[in-house]
Order: C-alpha cells, then sequence, then structure tokens
C-alpha cells in the first residue's frame, strides 16, 4: 500500500535559509533530464515576485514572502517537476491538480511547458495570495 502524504496542516513549515544558495544546491542534484525544466522554472519564480523566502525541506525547494507565508514548492520527480500553489484554490483560473484544500498544482514534463503565458501567470498572483504558515 501506498503512503499517503500528510496533508499541509499536520506538517510544520521549513525554515527560511540565509538566500538562494540552497535551492541552487537542490537544483544541481536533481535528475539531468529534469534539471533545465527546474532552472528555468526556479529563474521565472524568481523574477516573477520580488523579496522572496528560499528554503528546502523533503527534497522540494519551497518560495515564500514574509506576510504570506511558502507560497510556491517545486517538487522534482521521475519525469515531471510538480509546481504547488499553496493558495492555488485563490489563482484565475485555478491550477488544474489538487481539488482538496486550497492548494493547486501542474506538472511540468518539459522545458516548453515552462514557457507557458498560464504558468507565468500563476507566480505573480502567488505573489498576492496567502500561502502556507503556522498561522491561521
Amino acid at each position: 500500500m501506498a503512503m499517503q502524504r500528510k496533508p499541509t496542516s499536520a506538517r510544520k513549515p521549513p525554515l527560511p535559509s540565509e538566500g538562494h544558495g540552497d535551492i541552487a544546491r537542490w537544483t544541481s542534484r536533481v535528475m539531468p533530464e529534469l534539471h533545465p525544466i527546474v532552472v528555468s522554472l526556479d529563474r521565472q519564480i524568481r523574477e516573477a515576485i520580488t523579496g522572496l523566502q528560499y528554503a528546502v525541506k523533503w527534497k522540494r525547494a519551497f518560495y515564500g514572502l514574509q506576510d504570506l507565508g511558502w507560497i510556491i514548492e517545486l517538487a522534482a520527480y521521475d519525469v515531471s517537476v510538480n509546481v504547488v500553489f499553496f493558495g492555488g484554490a485563490d489563482l484565475d483560473p485555478p491550477p488544474p491538480l489538487g481539488d482538496t484544500g486550497r492548494s493547486r498544482y501542474v506538472k511540468i514534463r518539459n522545458l516548453e511547458e515552462t514557457r507557458s503565458a498560464e504558468l507565468a501567470r500563476w507566480f505573480e498572483q502567488a505573489a498576492h495570495v496567502r500561502g502556507w504558515n503556522q498561522s491561521p
């Protein structure tokens, strides 16, 4: 039987690191086939959102804002990179996957998909939507 992922509310959020270095190290360790995808997504997130905080926990990269909490998570798997928007239910339109709670995500399987206008709009919108933190 496959293990179920704990809901976000049952997990402790990561602590912000001193800078982007942890994300850069995480990026360098993803599978070679996914490396260009992760590099592109990381660059786009940093260009779209100013004042970001960064963390790596559970082999995932987190991007957040001090006032909104963690707003985006990148998770690299075997054949895709999941881009999780912790306040994704509030985006217009919301990302298509993950229909429980506020989180929504999209699977990115190739470099071309990182260039979608919709993904860029989600990054911009995420900077204005409450994300995941310990307070309600």
